[in-house]
């Protein structure tokens, strides 16, 4: 399974970004679905996830303002990124890991078993 992420780029705060992934190798619906961030000098943290079950959960930060869903024709997961700020700049990973993760796992990047190579992303203010 390879992850491609995009849509990354430059744009001033309180603007949106929707960043991309697609899913190659394997069938996105039947993987749980991750995006996580990291930004300069701190560790990677869970941004949101979506289960086969279209559940979502997000991050205290980005609720209200980020939303993740996907395209299953497209094999492709979606990170809408609304009233971004400057404390959102960081390099965005998609991720993909088992149907079967539970909810307590969802947070942990070490529960995810492929990863996209990120794409970054610069809010300026």
């Amino acid at each position: 399974v390879q992850l491609q992420a995009s849509g990354g780029g430059l744009v001033q705060a309180g603007n949106s970004l929707r960043l991309s992934c697609v899913v190659s190798g394997g069938t996105l619906s039947t993987y749980t679905m991750g995006w996580f961030r990291q930004a300069p000098g701190k560790e990677r943290e869970f941004v949101a996830a979506l289960r086969i079950n279209n559940n979502r959960y997000s991050s205290d930060f980005v609720k209200g303002r980020f939303t993740i869903s996907r395209d299953s024709a497209r094999n492709t997961v979606y990170l809408q990124m609304n009233s971004l700020t400057p404390e959102d700049t960081a390099v965005y990973y998609c991720a993909a890991g088992s149907a079967r993760l539970i909810v307590s796992s969802l947070f942990a990047a070490s529960q995810y078993d492929y990863w996209g190579p990120g794409t970054l992303v610069t809010v300026s203010s």
